[in-house]
């Protein structure tokens, strides 16, 4: 299969039924109000109709139960789209109980990030169009009300074909609601100016599908190397990936672009969008201050591995996807155009 043979998912219509699984963690069980009014934003603001699966509201299922549902949701031919309701940190468990056959001959919408990068790379591995962001209890369960950015993406991953260009966000936030401090849910989360993306070795345009998602689950990806494609797969693809709240330290970050760059893996790339860190968790709440030192400690990092591997590729730091607010859904194995020279970015949705 060559890089640019990815096929797009039908998309949807008001009134589909949609999957909502959770192939990671089971959060919902423990935090039912979070989970339904993120279900209920689907319903009202979409008009689409969320179907739960045996695992949906359950902690600790096995990786095979979790694999069931994703066929199951699949293989329906009334659901149109498939949603996770949250991330989590094993999904990497469920793929070897995966039919790809099923998958390649029902191909839909799927959405979600952090660990669902993992599904995500599954299905660009078949040839199949995903997008990556857009999971229930966080995006669609924004308490005070989901983001105008993060709807408008959403919308044009669902519902519309074609080329859009993706701007900043005008203004973001890494800071979360405390889902186990019910009277404190419908207070706003603080929200911060967006300066903009960083461009570094701009100038060209760059054009190609897209390959990536969070750089811990990528480095599930790399030790595991059971679900990497041959170096040739890689070649002119436009490399995406962010950070998680974990927030590894830059060194880990180096680490891993260190292993891209031995594998062989980084050069085949020929750009690269990086997400804005998320630089702060309830238990790192770092100040205004600290989070630009960890900001610009990772961005040094990525910048260092990119001297010693590949020098001369284009890089845009800090844009709207990932574990920060709001985000734009990014098309993995869809068409992404970088117009370096003006400064633009493009994503076929």
């Amino acid at each position: 299969m060559q890089n640019k043979q990815f096929i797009y998912p039908s998309k949807l219509q008001p009134g589909d039924k949609v999957a909502v699984l959770s192939p990671s963690a089971g959060l919902p069980e423990i935090f039912p109000e979070v989970f339904d009014l993120g279900l209920q934003r689907l319903r009202e603001q979409f008009e689409l109709v969320p179907v739960e699966y045996p695992g949906t509201r359950k902690m600790n299922t096995s990786p095979e139960e979790r694999a069931r549902d994703i066929m199951a949701a699949f293989a329906d031919s009334e659901i149109k789209a498939v949603i996770c309701s949250i991330g989590g940190d094993d999904q990497i468990k469920v793929l070897k109980y995966l039919d790809a056959e099923v998958l390649r001959t029902y191909p839909k919408p799927f959405l979600g990030y952090s660990d669902a990068t993992n599904l995500h790379m599954y299905l660009w591995n078949q040839g199949i169009v995903s997008y990556y962001g857009g999971a229930i209890m966080t995006q669609f369960a924004r308490y005070h009300a989901m983001d105008d950015y993060t709807v408008e993406s959403l919308r044009r991953a669902l519902f519309l074909d074609g080329e859009v260009e993706i701007l900043p966000a005008p203004e973001w936030s890494d800071e979360n609601y405390p889902w186990n401090e019910p009277e404190k849910l419908r207070l706003r989360v603080p929200m911060f100016t967006n300066p903009g993306w960083k461009w570094h070795n701009a100038g060209r345009v760059i054009e190609g599908p897209a390959w990536g998602g969070c750089l811990e689950i990528v480095d599930y990806q790399l030790r595991a190397h059971r679900y990497l494609q041959p170096l040739e797969r890689y070649k002119d693809c436009v490399l995406f990936l962010e950070t998680s709240e974990e927030m590894p330290s830059s060194a880990y970050v180096y680490d891993v672009f260190v292993g891209l760059g031995e594998r062989g893996l980084l050069q085949q790339f020929s750009a690269l969008l990086v997400g804005r860190p998320k630089a702060w968790e309830f238990n790192q709440k770092l100040s205004a201050e600290q989070k630009e030192v960890y900001k610009r400690e990772q961005e040094e990092a990525i910048l260092k591995a990119l001297r010693e591997y590949h020098p001369s590729i284009p890089v845009v730091f800090n844009m709207d996807f990932g574990h920060t607010d709001p985000q734009f859904m990014v098309p993995s194995g869809g068409h992404i155009r970088i117009d370096g020279i003006e400064k633009r970015v493009f994503v076929r949705y």
